[in-house]
């Protein structure tokens, strides 16, 4: 089996490194330390550029309706914007939740800059494409405490009896699309589906793959949940968490008030625990996040990495543009530390029922910490299974079929 070491154990070989004794030892220490001014001293030298923003407004158009015309000048971004059934108009976002949309009614608006209207128009374009006779596909965007424009989605069966609702959070770097075909197996079994892309994802604003907190993303995650459970009173709530998706739901969860409106949760590869490239990014990240956030560690996140054995899974991810293909920023691995830790210390607090799903041969996330996580929970109702041999993303496996069915079955037993 083979299993990654923890943050914990990452850290704790830094020490180790300066206590060296014997000659060998002090010299390795001192290029350790100096490594370490070096970086320090760089990031105050290296110049600060901020970002330009190019600001556009993006509305949602009836299905079908034709554009206006905008001129020879329209760009790339202007062109998927009309395809999707999206045009260009001065209107606002309205400061609350935006009705649900399925490309028909009034128009909706939301000002983003040309990047994050790019990546919106495709998800709506994918949304308004839904051509499954059984599935009821909708969009809609909220605003949050922040002003971010947040994209959400919902799946709804045609012909079943809504049961209970399944609410998912996709993982690092992807988007809750990518789990349409998971959230339809959801609705043959009675459950609607709601999936929201968290900030700086998939249709969501913010720089592609860049989060400057995770707990924008606890916070967005309790405002949906809220939204979600006001449109389906009496209706039992579960959620659904992959990777990092699943550290969210997890920080969630234990606040008293969501513990109390969730009937549980259900996990793949949950970043409970997680193995840095190096012990020095560890020590380095606090101070690199807070001079450059954006930066993008080359150690870190390599583009294509193995998370499935299924090869077409793997085109199919690192092809899709709602997918960031880039390095890590640092911000967000910092924020992944942060909220790992978080969890580590505070793993007693979890109280509702669970399930844990996690490849034994996951090199992303690690699956020793799903077990501690499975141990130190107070949940009397808790699951958890350890696949051998099995990568990180569970639900893009040659095996998916049968981790949706053991999700499936574990969620028929609880509504």
């Amino acid at each position: 089996m083979a299993m990654v070491q923890s943050p914990k154990a990452a850290t704790s070989s830094s020490p180790s490194l300066i206590l060296t004794s014997g000659a060998s030892g002090r010299i390795r220490a001192l290029k350790s330390l100096l490594m370490l001014i070096n970086a320090f001293f760089l990031l105050l030298l290296v110049p600060f550029r901020g970002r330009r923003r190019t600001v556009v407004s993006a509305g949602v158009s009836a299905r079908g309706s034709s554009s206006s015309s905008f001129g020879d000048q329209k760009s790339k971004d202007d062109r998927m914007l009309q395809e999707s059934g999206v045009h260009r108009t001065k209107l606002r976002v309205p400061a609350t939740v935006v009705p649900w949309k399925s490309g028909g009614g009034s128009g909706v608006t939301a000002v983003v800059d040309s990047e994050v209207g790019g990546r919106r128009a495709i998800a709506i374009k994918r949304a308004l494409q839904e051509d499954d006779p059984n599935t009821v596909r909708e969009f809609s965007l909220f605003v949050s405490a922040r002003s971010d424009a947040i994209f959400t989605q919902s799946w709804t069966s045609v012909s079943v009896k809504i049961r209970g609702l399944v609410v998912l959070l996709h993982g690092l770097n992807e988007h809750s699309g990518r789990y349409s075909d998971f959230a339809k197996k959801l609705n043959a079994n009675g459950f609607k589906v709601y999936g929201m892309d968290w900030i700086g994802h998939g249709g969501s604003d913010g720089l592609h793959g860049y989060v400057h907190s995770l707990d924008y993303a606890v916070d967005d995650l309790k405002s949906f949940l809220d939204k979600v459970l006001s449109e389906n009173p009496g209706l039992p709530c579960f959620c659904f968490g992959h990777s990092t998706g699943a550290a969210i739901v997890l920080k969630a969860v234990m606040d008293p008030k969501v513990e109390a409106r969730v009937s549980g949760v259900a996990f793949t590869s949950p970043a409970v625990g997680i193995q840095p490239s190096h012990p020095f990014v560890v020590l380095l990240a606090p101070f690199i996040s807070f001079f450059l956030p954006t930066f993008q560690l080359s150690t870190s996140n390599k583009k294509g990495m193995p998370v499935s054995r299924d090869p077409e899974a793997l085109v199919a991810k690192y092809s899709d543009p709602l997918v960031y293909t880039g390095f890590l920023r640092v911000k967000t691995g910092y924020e992944i530390l942060r909220i790992t830790a978080y969890l580590q210390q505070n793993l007693k607090r979890l109280r509702v029922p669970f399930l844990v799903l996690h490849g034994a041969a996951d090199t992303v996330t690690d699956p020793d910490a799903s077990s501690k996580l499975y141990e130190e929970a107070s949940s009397t109702d808790k699951t958890i299974k350890l696949l051998e041999g099995f990568l990180h993303d569970l639900l893009f496996e040659p095996e998916r079929d049968e981790i949706m069915k053991d999700i499936i079955d574990w969620l028929n037993c609880r509504v």
